[in-house]
């Protein structure tokens, strides 16, 4: 099982960060400063204001599964990493993302398991795919499910990473990695802070 996240952020700002934390008129000044046209990472921004109804939606969707599942969430809103280094990312990367994007690994062991939830592929493609349930994308049992940290360690061990020959069927467009939400931020701010 892969033991660490990775956390992607605009290079300059502030990492470990949410959007979805501000109210609305300053979480869509800042997508419109974060818009980058031809990004992969930051062309999600294109429409702010839809980008937001939507993440809230999908958060607050994400918040009662996790509670549901005996999840113990201390934030209404997580902050978003992925398991494992993202191949894809890696591979769909354009120069000018390469050039405002900057990452961060963190230990996974830093976490308790009720601390963290996980989807397939990000959390917003997820949702997307299971309510069109396109038979040529659509995978029941991974999209639109919200797992647990033992859950998604049974599947990596079963299947492997998605990157890895697993048989995934979302295109190549969007994107393919296991996202991981962290509905605890105190152990992430004393890890960051003890790296200064």
């Amino acid at each position: 099982m892969v033991d660490f996240l990775i956390h992607y952020y605009r290079r300059g700002a502030e990492p470990f960060r949410s959007l979805t934390d501000l109210c609305d008129a300053e979480a869509l000044r800042l997508m419109g400063e974060l818009y980058a046209e031809g990004s992969v990472f930051w062309e999600r921004f294109k429409d702010p204001q839809d980008y937001l109804v939507t993440r809230r939606r999908i958060e607050a969707w994400m918040y009662e599964e996790f509670v549901a599942q005996g999840g113990t969430p201390r934030e209404r809103r997580p902050i978003y990493l992925t398991l494992g280094r993202s191949r894809w990312a890696e591979s769909v990367v354009d120069p000018l993302t390469a050039a405002t994007t900057s990452e961060i690994e963190v230990p996974l062991a830093i976490f308790q398991d009720a601390d963290l939830s996980f989807t397939y592929p990000d959390s917003m493609v997820s949702t997307m795919v299971a309510a069109s349930r396109d038979p040529s994308t659509f995978q029941p049992g991974y999209h639109g499910e919200l797992f647990t940290l033992l859950r998604i360690r049974e599947i990596v061990e079963r299947k492997g990473m998605p990157d890895d020959g697993w048989e995934t069927r979302v295109p190549r467009r969007l994107a393919h990695y296991i996202e991981a939400q962290v509905w605890n931020r105190d152990p992430l701010r004393e890890w960051y802070r003890g790296r200064s």
